[in-house]
């Protein structure tokens, strides 16, 4: 059983559920389980399932940032192996 796991702390300061969109984003999108705790949302996929590319799950969690309008303050980077962090952007001055 494989799993793919992605830090949300940041994601949880902005106003809105953004953190249950993700989840019922990646439910719908993988029909997966999904488990989530403070910061970290975990998807586990069965050994019959296909786990994407690391470059096909950034885009699909870009796309989710695209969707929810946090494009623009948000970035989706490595967190290691089976991992992605998403960060706040920096704001240019």
């Amino acid at each position: 059983m494989s799993s793919v796991v992605i830090d949300v702390s940041d994601l949880r300061g902005y106003e809105g559920d953004y953190v249950q969109a993700l989840e019922d984003f990646l439910k719908n999108r993988f029909e997966v389980a999904v488990d989530s705790t403070k910061n970290k949302v975990t998807l586990e996929f069965d050994e019959e399932k296909e786990v994407p590319s690391r470059s096909q799950m950034r885009l699909i969690l870009r796309k989710f940032l695209h969707r929810e309008y946090l494009k623009e303050d948000m970035r989706v980077i490595s967190g290691g192996e089976n991992a992605f962090v998403m960060k706040d952007r920096r704001q240019r001055e």
